[in-house]
């Protein structure tokens, strides 16, 4: 008989000390670097040309974009969460701000747990489904990379590959229906497990990507809008520039608040663009500045959110048992 998947007391590790240490380091990093090359004076100068109509409606766009992944996250879960929308806005946005503040993706966390906490969903299980949902989010970016590589050099292969990828998506409906059940072994009781946790129906998986594309084509918007004020060349570049920023999570080290981290991931991408050292760490601080400035309102407007009444089931967790 395999053992179960278990679940200790206390789940929610918000990053080990090591972790805070070395985005730390690089927050000190980070800093240090823009005073001695750009100098803080230099880089923040742009922000007094930006109107404040723009900056209202990029913040409304970012805004839109948070409250999408809270859309997609109730219709995920609709069965349980049903009739308590407000408080699955409060928990997508909390989760998005941990996710945006704490070190090495430990904000991740925040999900699982808090599913556990106002839903009573299983922590493992509100887990494997939040993979899927950033299985979705690697999707669509991969989308926008080949929308990149079109704008760079336009030619017809570049949709005929987007339509390829796009139908790929079908393979979540596959995998869900092909892992057996009842197999003795842990692996495939941890595959089932996985697959158990992936949407359900192609209605529901269409949807799911819906929600998933309008929130990161509002969030690519307005950050290429303001990569853009602090970088003015080709779309193409700037959309390079803020997606390969947003790729900074997959590294494996990741700072305090994203800082550094987010910084190295976007000149990296900038640099060999053609985009001059200077000019690309403007451009990827600032976008960043404007992310936790997002991070830190959609955050206190989660604070003020009810916890809607429910009643909680009891905390389910599909077995894995052989």
């Amino acid at each position: 008989m395999c053992p179960q998947p278990r679940v200790t007391k206390n789940p929610l590790r918000l990053g080990r000390p090591r972790d805070w240490l070395i985005g730390t380091v690089l927050l000190i990093g980070l800093v240090i670097a823009v005073d001695r090359t750009v100098g803080w004076g230099d880089l923040l100068a742009p922000w007094r040309t930006m109107s404040p109509a723009l900056l209202g409606l990029l913040l409304a766009l970012s805004a839109l974009s948070w409250l999408l992944r809270a859309v997609r996250a109730y219709d995920f879960f609709q069965e349980r969460v049903r009739g308590r929308f407000l408080t699955v806005v409060r928990l997508s946005l909390l989760h998005n701000v941990a996710n945006n503040l704490l070190p090495m993706r430990s904000g991740e966390l925040v999900f699982p747990w808090l599913m556990r906490r106002y839903f009573g969903h299983g922590f493992l299980s509100a887990g494997a489904s939040l993979v899927w949902i950033r299985l979705l989010d690697l999707h669509f970016l991969v989308l926008i990379g080949l929308l990149i590589l079109w704008l760079r050099a336009p030619s017809w292969w570049w949709p005929v590959a987007a339509l390829a990828w796009l139908a790929a998506i079908v393979l979540l409906l596959w995998v869900r229906g092909r892992i057996p059940s009842g197999r003795a072994g842990l692996p495939w009781r941890l595959l089932r497990f996985a697959a158990d946790a992936a949407p359900s129906g192609a209605a529901l998986v269409a949807r799911l990507y819906l929600w998933t594309a309008a929130s990161w084509a509002s969030k690519l918007l307005a950050f290429a809008v303001v990569m853009h004020h602090f970088v003015p060349v080709a779309l193409w570049r700037v959309l390079a520039g803020v997606v390969g920023a947003e790729l900074s999570s997959v590294l494996p080290f990741h700072g305090v608040a994203g800082s550094g981290s987010y910084e190295l991931a976007g000149v990296a991408v900038l640099v060999p663009l053609g985009v001059g050292l200077d000019q690309a760490l403007a451009g990827a601080v600032n976008v960043h500045l404007f992310l936790l400035g997002v991070t830190l309102l959609m955050g206190a407007i989660a604070l003020l959110l009810p916890i809607e009444r429910g009643e909680v089931p009891p905390e389910t967790e599909p077995s894995a048992r052989g």
